[in-house]
């Protein structure tokens, strides 16, 4: 049988011969994962010592010291049980600062002696050292794109995308057609890039997820680029007509579509908001503006994310958050202090305190069903991620 860990290798015996894990405590681990919690009358019948523990821990399959996707120190796999009824799975981020300060004065050497053109490698080394130090469960995320993918990304994005408008911008200037065609060139060139923004968001989205994994599972994005762009240019236009009133309906589509449209393997997300919620929240934080001089929107940004976090599900387990905005004005406060005093060197320690806080604030709630749960590969390009480099959009991990 193959490994139920790290599907890469065959099983002739108790172990694994690549990860090392041992196959029967990890199918027993999976398995009571998988399994409800058990009802109230049940819980009464159970040993007393059980009916007093708070909490109790969903042990982690034993693995052997520095195998892929564990810790060197003992750990739980993140979920527990509490009162016998609830069980809470919490995301943790291992990454130190000091360890991706160290990549990152390596990538810019490297790209100092390649005149740039190692840019690629060092934002996928980043992103692979990021993704690596996230866990779930005791099991670490993995990222497995290239630098050669990025490239070629760039290219193609460089030469069907970008050139094309700068092109069509600067034309009529070189050739002197007149102030009424250069006004023409530049509105056609506005709505190109209005088309382009979600074809990149869509893209890049798509990208990251395909080269995204967890144990051994990769995450996919079945959402059509066609059907955002509609939403997008619709949503942007209302919100224009609306002097900005329709922002949180907005908001709240674009996030359905990304998360209902996303996979596990061959199993969804869902995602069931409508952003009406939102309307009282925002409107309040427009209110309060000029009063608080703007620091009243990271209380409605905290709200949404909540909103949002709570309205996400995957299977019978639904998400939850616990940031609030006196965290989110702290983490940006002190993100400020890092990155102005040493000119952007403080940047890595910015972005291992931003993935930490992004997993202590968010938790999932309930079963985690993962039976049935196989890979569906799909390739993908990596033209969108770069072209929401371009643009100015590139707020994923590095």
């Amino acid at each position: 049988m193959a490994c139920p860990r790290c599907k890469a290798a065959e099983v002739s015996g108790e172990r694994c011969p690549r990860c090392g894990v041992v196959v029967a405590a990890y199918l027993a681990a999976l398995e009571k994962m998988r399994r409800a919690p058990a009802r109230p009358e049940t819980a009464s019948r159970a040993a007393p010592a059980a009916a007093t523990a708070q909490l109790t821990p969903v042990q982690q399959p034993p693995a052997p010291k520095g195998a892929p996707g564990t810790n060197a120190a003992p750990a739980t796999n993140g979920a527990v049980t509490v009162a016998g009824a609830r069980v809470v799975h919490s995301l943790a981020f291992r990454g130190r600062g000091g360890t991706l300060f160290g990549i990152q004065i390596v990538n810019m050497l490297r790209a100092l002696l390649t005149l740039g053109a190692y840019y690629f490698w060092g934002k996928v080394r980043v992103r692979r050292y990021v993704f690596g130090q996230t866990e779930l469960g005791g099991d670490r995320f993995a990222y497995h794109g290239t630098g050669g993918e990025l490239a070629r990304g760039f290219v193609t994005a460089l030469v069907v995308f970008i050139l094309p408008v700068v092109g069509l911008v600067l034309l009529p200037r070189v050739l002197d057609a007149g102030p009424q065609a250069e006004a023409v060139a530049q509105f056609l060139g506005y709505v190109v890039v209005s088309v382009f923004v979600p074809v990149a968001i869509v893209g890049a989205h798509r990208y990251r997820l395909s080269r995204t994994s967890w144990r051994g599972i990769r995450f996919a994005f079945r959402g059509r680029t066609r059907d955002f762009v509609k939403l997008f240019l619709s949503g942007s236009l209302l919100t224009t007509l609306t002097l900005g009133l329709y922002y949180p309906m907005f908001d709240t589509r674009r996030r359905a579509f990304m998360v209902s449209n996303a996979q596990f393997g061959n199993r969804r997300f869902g995602f069931d908001g409508r952003g009406g919620q939102l309307m009282r929240p925002f409107l309040l934080a427009l209110l309060l503006t000029l009063p608080t001089l703007g620091l009243c929107w990271f209380w409605y940004v905290a709200r949404k994310r909540r909103y949002f976090w709570t309205h996400t599900t995957f299977g019978r387990a639904r998400f939850r958050s616990t940031v609030t905005g006196r965290l989110l004005l702290n983490l940006t406060v002190g993100n400020v202090l890092l990155l102005a005093p040493t000119l952007g060197l403080g940047w890595p320690w910015v972005l291992v305190r931003n993935a930490r806080f992004a997993c202590d604030t968010v938790k999932l709630d309930g079963v985690l069903d993962l039976s049935g749960i196989v890979q569906a590969p799909r390739p993908e390009v990596a033209t969108g991620d770069a072209l929401s480099t371009f643009l100015g959009m590139d707020v994923g991990i590095a």
